[in-house]
């Protein structure tokens, strides 16, 4: 007589890890249930649905994990131990080295993982929108502080370097998943940087922001 093995137990951190691979390859209109509880083990309908209760649960809950692993090449930007000029390019080249590292889909998650939904699935485009969002904030956040501490100079310049620098770190991802080396990206992070260095304070020169 056969013997009956005991049942595979569901690992719901490594699922996660499964979906977060493939929500970040595919995108997350096009990742199918089937695909997703294939990747998870084969796991059935009833397992799926006990486990997360919907593919957009899930997809929340794999934004999550993104964000406490790979998406901490952000955290330089609440730093403020850092001097901003530091926390924007700690920023940059950490997340260019992991954009265009072989380990995981190129690119980053927030960028790709949504950027052309259906209206019925405008909720998940507006999560991965709002962390966007955070990005443009913190990298405000660092001009600004630059500014207010004589590191650079109040100027036209200055106040859409903020855009600048975003538009460059969300470009990223596209140049990544077009196959974009790291070096190449590094080297373009260094040429960005060349911005700010034109706008920085020279000794006995500063320009403060004018008082209201």
């Amino acid at each position: 007589m056969a013997r009956t093995g005991r049942p595979r137990e569901f690992d719901r951190d490594r699922a996660i890890d499964a979906a977060r691979a493939l929500f970040w390859a595919q995108g997350y209109e096009p990742t199918s249930l089937t695909q997703l509880k294939s990747c998870m083990g084969n796991i059935s309908p009833a397992s799926f649905y006990a486990a997360f209760g919907s593919k957009e649960a899930l997809f929340r809950e794999v934004v999550q994990r993104y964000l406490a692993t790979y998406g901490q090449v952000m955290a330089p930007l609440w730093d403020e131990s850092l001097s901003p000029r530091e926390a924007i390019e700690r920023t940059l080249r950490s997340s260019a080295r992991m954009q265009s590292a072989r380990t995981h889909p190129p690119g980053c998650l927030v960028v790709c993982g949504a950027s052309n939904c259906s209206p019925e699935n405008e909720p998940v485009q507006a999560l991965l929108a709002a962390e966007r969002q955070r990005t443009r904030t913190g990298i405000r956040a660092c001009v600004e502080r630059a500014i207010a501490n004589g590191e650079l100079n109040a100027s036209p310049a200055t106040d859409v370097l903020p855009d600048i620098l975003t538009t460059f770190f969300h470009g990223m991802t596209c140049e990544a998943r077009d196959g974009m080396r790291p070096d190449t990206l590094d080297a373009a992070v260094t040429s960005l940087l060349t911005l700010w260095d034109i706008n920085a304070v020279k000794r006995g020169t500063a320009k403060r922001p004018k008082k209201s």
